[in-house]
This record gives C-alpha cells, structure tokens and sequence, in this order.
C-alpha cells in the first residue's frame, strides 16, 4: 500500500517532508504553474506520492487536501524527532514509550497531516 497525499503547495511539502522528516525524492513531475503533477517520495522502505491538489481542469481527479494521518516506521525516535524539531515540525506528541511496543512521537506538516513516528514493528513487518 502506498499512502497518497494532495497540498495546497506540493512543492513546500515536498521540501519540508525531505528536510525535517528525511523523505527521499524518488521521482517529481512538475506540473502547471510551480505545481506538482506527481511525486513519489521514500522514507526506508515505505513510500509516500505527493501532489498539488487540483479541481480536475488538468485530467487529474479532482481531489482536496488533507487532513491525513500516517504512521512511519524509523529505527532511532530521538534522533529522528531532533531532525523534525531542527526542521521546524510542529510536534503534536513528546517522543514515549508505547504500551505494545516501542516508542513513537507525532508531528505535523505545514498543512495540517499528522505524522507518527515509531520504533513499532508490527508482527510480520
């Protein structure tokens, strides 16, 4: 499953969810008018893709953004909530310790989309 989310301004998402998170850009498309037509972008082994919401004049299905809520799947907590707090994350939750299993904090984007991340792995994972 790949999680995909719409924004008013992709571009600064796009840019926010590389710095402050650690998102790697795999592939953007520019769209119209500093828009993004498409954009996939990974963090491990997950992927999330990313685009400039739209009212469907540009063939694309019509589709406003957020809010979301994703879970991320890192290895250190901490090091990773430093990296979100140097990159100006608003953090919605401190970085503890989870009743069934490891540690996770939450922060969100510019836009409003909760981020999750944690060291929980579920069975299988």
């Amino acid at each position: 499953m790949i999680a995909t989310l719409r924004y008013r301004d992709a571009v600064a998402a796009i840019r926010f969810l590389r710095d402050a998170f650690g998102f790697r850009e795999l592939l953007v498309v520019p769209g119209a008018d500093e828009t993004v037509a498409h954009a996939e972008l990974t963090h491990g082994s997950g992927m999330v893709m990313v685009s400039s919401i739209t009212d469907g004049g540009d063939g694309r299905t019509p589709f406003e953004a957020g809010p979301a809520w994703l879970y991320v799947i890192v290895d250190d907590v901490q090091a990773h909530y430093d990296r979100a707090v140097a990159g100006g994350a608003e953090i919605v939750s401190e970085p503890k310790k989870e009743e069934y299993g490891g540690s996770s904090y939450t922060a969100a984007d510019p836009e409003g989309n909760q981020w999750t991340f944690g060291s929980y792995r579920p069975e299988g994972w």
